[in-house]
């Protein structure tokens, strides 16, 4: 008896599964992904850059640290499929374990400006009036600070790594976030449910962690796959000026400061740190945009 109601329930769930997926596929938001070639291409690049930066151990031929003096400087080919730096390191496995510190720095920093963000936007555009007003006026002081200055005297003070890097670059990050949590949440505070929560007498804290976040979020994932590539080319901005990760930790803003001199003899040491950016904030751009497309009805094709 107790494998047959076992086997009852897995077949309950399994259906639930198979019936919400089901739905799913069938809304309009998944028939447009499905269309969406730019959907297909974004998510094809950021799942081979998440898999490179998952098994670097596994993909790179040569330990990006090690330097081999005898082997420096050497053109793409042989042992070493993109060629070595000035110091016999192998470029090709830099570039690979520099997608770890690409991704982790750009994951930190959307999840730290997203946990900033959206709470105070949430406070703001639910309690409205005067409490969202002052709330906001500090997000329009913050937006009107130029981030990527602020960001350089900050890591120029406190010195450069991940974490500094990090924060620095979300002093004005969250602001993005704040503001447009703040609108959705102006919207959706207005519909007939949330009325009807408020009449049987739900608290507010219940109110916008049941009714009002889960109805916000899917804004919210397109602005975060949208922004995630914007602090990947900052934290190699901030790199490249040398304020961002330190040598000999790989970092692809670093590999383009380091190999800069040698671009007219040896110009491939630069290209391919190069081309590994603009991929992967390519491939994080077209899935943010297919996603934005594909969220919002006006924008569909």
């Amino acid at each position: 008896m107790r494998s047959v109601a076992s086997s009852n329930v897995a077949k309950n769930v399994g259906g639930g599964i198979y019936g919400y997926l089901k739905r799913k596929s069938r809304s309009p938001t998944f028939r447009y992904l499905k269309r969406d070639k730019r959907a297909w291409v974004g998510l094809g690049i950021v799942l081979a850059v998440i898999t490179v930066a998952i098994f670097a151990d596994f993909i790179a031929p040569h330990d990006p640290e090690v330097q081999r003096l005898e082997d420096k400087l050497l053109p793409p080919g042989g042992k070493y499929p993109l060629g070595t730096d000035d110091l016999g390191r192998c470029i090709f496995s830099r570039i690979i374990y520099a997608s770890r510190i690409a991704l982790t720095i750009g994951i930190l920093l959307v999840t730290v400006e997203a946990v900033i963000g959206v709470p105070y936007g949430l406070i703001a555009g639910y309690r409205g009036g005067k409490v969202d007003g002052v709330m906001m006026r500090i997000v329009d002081a913050v937006i009107a600070f130029p981030g990527l200055v602020l960001a350089v005297a900050f890591v120029g003070f406190f010195g450069p790594g991940i974490y500094n890097l990090v924060i620095a670059l979300s002093i004005t990050g969250w602001a993005g976030y704040a503001r447009l949590t703040r609108g959705q949440t102006l919207a959706v505070k207005e519909e007939v449910y949330i009325e009807a929560a408020r009449a049987i007498g739900e608290k507010d804290r219940s109110i916008i962690l049941r009714y009002v976040l889960p109805n916000i979020v899917s804004p919210l994932i397109v602005l975060a796959t949208m922004t995630l590539p914007a602090a990947i080319l900052l934290s190699s901005a901030m790199s490249f000026l040398g304020l961002g990760i330190m040598p000999p930790t790989p970092d692809w803003g670093a590999m383009l400061r380091e190999h800069s001199r040698f671009l007219a003899e040896m110009p491939w040491m630069s290209i391919f740190p190069g081309i590994a950016i603009i991929v992967t904030v390519l491939g994080f751009n077209f899935l943010g945009d297919a996603l934005r497309d594909a969220f919002d009805p006006r924008l569909r094709g």
